[in-house]
């Protein structure tokens, strides 16, 4: 816990519908820190850019001046090295933000527990740091429909992608809770509401409490 509030991971597969799951946490009156967003953060901050223009000059920004994801995603995807040297760029700063966003809310009474929308939360180590694991559980039909609305993805890239990362059945095995997203907004709420319930009573990661997720008729 950090303050006396839990801190909730949110996992799931690429395209599961994390932010989702996680902005109905935050209606609920958790604090939501997305990992994305302080990447995109950092990656205005004049110190990165000039690193990362060190290494890769300047076609790692685009026409905008804006560093280019896509351009840095070519090349770390097909890189493990490149890949190593970007995180290792990024995850300290990451850290550090989400500290200080968590200390900055440490006496807020409208915050009851911390979420970390974290896409590389087992793989880069923080799993033990949460207090409860949520794996956002969705179809592969449905994942692959969101990648393709929102960044033109076809199977082929979400695979490819999704296999750097670790095996989905690994991180739901070490997950606390299992939240089925379907397209029943209603249902996702009524989950995270008995999910954020049982956290809150204490049904944490060192409980090793396991839940389903509450009937959808009930």
């Amino acid at each position: 816990m950090f303050a006396g509030k839990p801190i909730i991971g949110i996992v799931g597969g690429i395209g599961s519908g994390k932010s989702f799951i996680a902005a109905l946490f935050a209606a609920a009156g958790c604090l939501v820190i997305a990992a994305d967003e302080q990447v995109r953060a950092l990656y205005a901050d004049p110190d990165v850019r000039e690193i990362l223009r060190s290494w890769w000059g300047d076609g790692v920004f685009n026409s905008l001046g804006e560093v280019d994801k896509r351009f840095i995603a070519q090349r770390v995807f097909a890189d493990p090295a490149e890949k190593q040297r970007l995180e290792a760029l990024l995850h300290p700063r990451v850290v550090a933000m989400r500290q200080a966003v968590m200390a900055a809310h440490a006496t807020d009474p409208q915050v009851v527990a911390y979420v970390w929308d974290t896409p590389l939360l087992f793989e880069a180590g923080h799993a033990p740091e949460c207090d409860a694991i949520v794996f956002v559980e969705s179809s592969i039909e449905s994942r692959l429909d969101r990648v393709l609305k929102t960044r033109k993805w076809e199977e082929t890239e979400l695979l490819r992608r999704e296999k750097l990362q670790w095996p989905l059945d690994n991180k739901r095995r070490m997950s606390n809770y299992i939240l089925q997203n379907t397209a029943d907004v209603g249902f996702a709420a009524k989950q995270v509401q008995e999910i954020l319930s049982r956290i809150l009573a204490g049904g944490t990661r060192a409980a090793q409490r396991k839940a389903d997720p509450p009937s959808q008729n009930s």
